[in-house]
């Protein structure tokens, strides 16, 4: 846990037993930890030098409080940041400066290969300022689903992520899953019939557009940085997310099976409102049955369910009562 302020899972294991402790001294915590008596001297040695550590007059060895010594290495740590994110803006600025007057050759950068792709994917997303926009659609080559912590790590620091996915890659396996988890994370999600290109934007300073891979190729990828093409990626996702269909995750994340007392209801249950969802999302019923696991047969009987307490004959009538009625 204090790996971010420098110390290392060895040293912080010393440093919790004194915690628990009035005092100890080394050869105690060597007995306590089963670690030999020199590596717990030297971490007696580094957590004092950080001042996570005190000597007591009789030769042993007690934790300085934590409100106040980990209070003040993190409170250094923030400075340090800040610092550097200040350094980050004047830099940024003189490099955008320095691009301003040079050829589209440098403007344009040609990443190949899955690990550089995926390299560029994660700073693309920690370049971000205020949002990060992207197109999800298949194939899934070098960032498949579930593959992406830098997602969650940019939502938490307060960067908006707007995602739009086309219905073919929502219905591969897993992907409703992880829409869910993102979802739940505060990113904003919507469905699309098909996307035309896989692209990820940082603000309006920076685009990753993959290329076309054909069977047998090395995967590559364009990084763009200010130039009217990112102008012209920048005005497409917009477009396209105006007339994406939104999911929420209210309807998404239900139950996956029914209970007796769910089965006897009135209204919708939770399975029966992600099936509405995934289903006005544009999924087909086999990809809707396939991601929720259940057999074709019971998802058409759920549908039947559902079309006679709406009172309605046909599936475009049930989708009309859904959204009239807030079923999904």
């Amino acid at each position: 846990m204090l790996g971010a302020l420098g110390v290392s899972p060895e040293h912080e294991a010393v440093y919790g037993v004194l915690a628990g402790r009035a005092q100890a001294d080394p050869a105690e915590l060597g007995d306590l930890l089963q670690v030999p008596a020199a590596e717990v001297e030297e971490a007696l040695a580094h957590l004092m030098a950080c001042g996570l550590v005190k000597s007591t007059p009789d030769g042993a060895f007690a934790a300085a409080p934590p409100a106040v010594a980990l209070g003040a290495m993190i409170s250094e740590r923030r400075a340090e940041l800040r610092s550097a994110e200040l350094a980050l803006v004047t830099l940024a600025e003189e490099h955008r400066k320095a691009m301003a007057g040079r050829s589209i050759s440098e403007l344009i950068e040609v990443v190949t290969g899955v690990e550089a792709i995926r390299h560029r994917f994660a700073q693309v997303q920690h370049a971000a300022r205020t949002q990060v926009r992207s197109f999800v659609t298949m194939p899934f080559v070098a960032v498949p689903p579930g593959a992406n912590p830098v997602e969650s790590q940019m939502v938490a620091q307060g960067v908006r992520y707007r995602v739009v996915i086309d219905r073919p890659a929502l219905a591969q396996p897993g992907v409703v899953a992880e829409t869910i988890e993102s979802l739940r994370d505060g990113v904003e999600v919507r469905v699309t019939e098909s996307l035309p290109i896989k692209l990820i934007l940082a603000d309006a300073e920076l685009a990753l557009v993959p290329l076309t891979v054909t069977p047998g190729d090395e995967p590559g990828a364009v990084l763009l940085h200010r130039a009217g093409l990112l102008t012209a990626m920048d005005a497409l996702f917009e477009i396209v997310w105006r007339h994406a269909h939104p999911l929420d995750v209210a309807a998404l994340d239900g139950g996956a099976a029914l209970d007796s007392q769910d089965a006897q209801a009135d209204g919708p249950t939770a399975l029966d409102r992600k099936i509405l969802a995934l289903l006005l999302a544009g999924l087909t019923d086999q990809a809707v049955a396939s991601q929720l696991g259940l057999s074709l047969r019971t998802l058409q009987r759920h549908l039947r369910h559902l079309m006679d307490i709406a009172g309605v004959q046909s599936r475009m009538q049930l989708g009309w009562h859904a959204a009239r009625h807030d079923w999904a």
